[in-house]
């Protein structure tokens, strides 16, 4: 099935049967899971497995895919939510497959059987990336974390978040690490660059988002954005469709 997508489209939190597998071609999704959140550009994929609540957003203009895996077909795929790097021979797999069903028939034959191979090989032998944004499960780091997030231009420093959450700084420090795999500092840094992708799909220009992120200084966002991502936001803003797929296997 293809649909059309000019605008934003929400989907709220829930769950299926089937396992998912979903990315953007062009444009940016956003995706809430239990286990944490991920924003996701063109180049990466979330996995799904079935009986996982999520949620899904797209920012602005959206062109993506989905590919649905029937419970039996999830044996040996990631038993938990995660982030891959879409693989070029992934992306003309799903591709080939978006067409299918187009004449109302659900049954696969031969050929299309073959592809879908490759597609469930493709899922279980793709890298996880650690793309995303864990959230702490200690209900005092999640506290915090959830406060950053509510409020990312927010210049509290990591000691009066402590205090704020009732929490020592070396338990707060250690635990966020432990937990979520970056230290609080960071965490924020990337939660920032997170949203800034969301903003940037959205269209908005790259001095509002800086100062919407609490940075005074639009060139240090840049220089930041830069680091992290490898580009300036402003040659990752580049780019938006409007055309998802939802293909099932």
């Amino acid at each position: 099935m293809r649909m059309v997508q000019p605008q934003e489209r929400v989907t709220g939190a829930h769950r299926h049967a089937s396992g998912q597998l979903f990315g953007a071609m062009r444009g940016l999704l956003s995706v809430a899971a239990d286990s944490g959140q991920w924003v996701v550009p063109a180049s990466h994929c979330v996995w799904v497995p079935p009986h996982h609540v999520h949620a899904l957003r797209s920012h602005g203009p959206f062109a993506g895919w989905s590919v649905y895996v029937d419970e039996t077909g999830c044996a040996g795929l990631p038993a938990a939510p995660c982030v891959m790097r879409v693989s070029g021979l992934l992306r003309e797999a799903v591709g080939r497959a978006s067409t299918w069903g187009e004449d109302g028939s659900d049954a696969l034959d031969a050929r299309q059987v073959r592809v879908a191979g490759v597609i469930l090989d493709e899922i279980a032998a793709a890298p996880h990336e650690a793309f995303g944004l864990p959230l702490p499960t200690d209900p005092r780091l999640l506290r915090v974390a959830r406060a950053v997030l509510d409020d990312l231009a927010d210049e509290r420093g990591v000691e009066a978040l402590a205090a704020w959450a009732g929490v020592s700084l070396r338990t707060l420090a250690r635990r966020f690490i432990i937990e979520t795999g970056f230290a609080p500092s960071a965490w924020r840094q990337r939660a920032r660059i997170l949203r800034a992708l969301e903003l940037l799909a959205a269209g908005q220009p790259v001095t509002t988002i800086a100062l919407d992120l609490g940075y005074d200084n639009v060139s240090a966002f840049i220089a930041m954005f830069k680091r992290v991502m490898g580009v300036t936001p402003g040659r990752y803003g580049e780019g938006h469709g409007s055309e998802s797929s939802n293909i099932g296997i």
